[in-house]
């Protein structure tokens, strides 16, 4: 394989040609020094550089607030599931979850084990394909802080909008949609995202903590599950992630390069509308997982009449470059995942072959 095809992997996912050119071109000797960034000390300046420069990319492109801590830890978005409540959430304590989709059910079953948790609103029973209105959500002033998750990758359901916590503390999981479109960082007191679908490659994950929660982070915590602990150290308690943390830092080198976000926000909100359009002007051969005003700009999931049909169009349009597209082993269906990354070029690809497709089976 010379060209490189259409990726609409869920994650780990494409990232950015320029990013891996710049890399590769720097595989053997960083800078010039004569090692790879896998080889250098993390305790060392060339790395220091590396990681401050990343930090300050993240901060300037999501215009972070000076009173918020930015990490960079491993373990996934999974491990910050369990981590989260381990700092903040006490046996006698009650933190408020609102759940849209697969891994929001999951952080609830991570923070059961630390305290009590009360379901504001929870979609499963509707097929997790909606969002709450404000109207909708009601929460206790008392609760420790209030989570969702802003994107629901496996469901396709996302967020239109910033969730206002009417003063309880707001922590969001943002893994598949941070950096796509501007937040209003200070709405919120906790942010992680596993960097493999916007900001990086697998193995690093980005929290980004506001000041006086460390207060709140239990003086006997585990050294390494301890935020407080972690922003001392900054993020290297322990060897972190060096490679990872370099692509990072290149990613958002690339995204200046673009505009910053709010510019990606409007390419991201066109390549979506490529495949929704054709999802809309199917006659229902093509029918969309999330209701229309919790579409997804990251990853548009769809249904085809048959689940026979769902596997030969995902097998076809692997074999014309266009893989990634299968759905989720717990939902099934058809999955375009379209990140900052991925190119229009590829949903106009895929537009005309679901075009194709249909006029072959419909």
């Amino acid at each position: 394989m010379t060209e490189r095809i259409y990726n609409f992997s869920a994650g780990p996912a494409c990232l950015p040609l320029p990013v891996l050119e710049k890399a590769q071109s720097e595989l053997l000797s960083f800078n010039g020094i004569g090692m790879s960034v896998m080889e250098i000390s993390h305790r060392s300046s060339h790395f220091d550089a590396v990681i401050e420069s990343a930090k300050d990319g993240i901060r300037e492109l999501m215009s972070i607030p000076d009173n918020y801590q930015i990490l960079f830890l491993q373990g996934g978005a999974t491990l910050q599931f369990s981590m989260l409540p381990l700092n903040f959430l006490g046996e006698d304590d009650s933190a408020d979850y609102v759940v849209t989709g697969a891994w929001g059910k999951k952080a609830v079953k991570e923070a059961r084990r630390e305290g009590n948790v009360n379901l504001v609103f929870n979609s499963e029973d509707g097929g997790f394909r909606s969002i709450p209105g404000n109207d909708e959500l009601d929460f206790d002033p008392d609760a420790r802080y209030i989570h969702y998750t802003s994107n629901e990758t496996i469901e396709g359901v996302e967020f239109d909008r910033d969730l206002d916590g009417k003063g309880v503390p707001v922590a969001c999981d943002m893994s598949s949609n941070i950096l796509s479109r501007p937040f209003d960082v200070s709405k919120y007191a906790f942010i992680y995202a596993g960097a493999q679908k916007n900001i990086g490659p697998s193995g690093v994950t980005l929290v980004i903590i506001r000041d006086d929660l460390m207060d709140m982070v239990p003086d006997d915590q585990h050294t390494l599950l301890d935020y407080r602990a972690i922003a001392k150290k900054s993020s290297m308690l322990n060897t972190p992630n060096t490679w990872g943390i370099y692509l990072i830092e290149l990613v958002c080198d690339w995204l200046r390069g673009r505009g910053g976000v709010a510019k990606v926000a409007e390419l991201n909100r066109e390549k979506a509308e490529v495949l929704y359009d054709a999802i809309d002007s199917s006659d229902g051969f093509y029918s969309g997982h999330a209701e229309r005003n919790a579409r997804s700009m990251m990853n548009v999931t769809f249904n085809l009449p048959t689940a026979e049909l769902e596997a030969r169009f995902a097998e076809e349009a692997s074999t014309e470059g266009l893989d990634g597209l299968k759905g989720h082993r717990s939902v099934g269906g058809i999955r375009a995942s379209i990140y900052n990354a991925f190119p229009k070029e590829g949903t106009i690809a895929l537009r005309e072959f679901m075009s194709h497709f249909m006029d072959k089976n419909g």
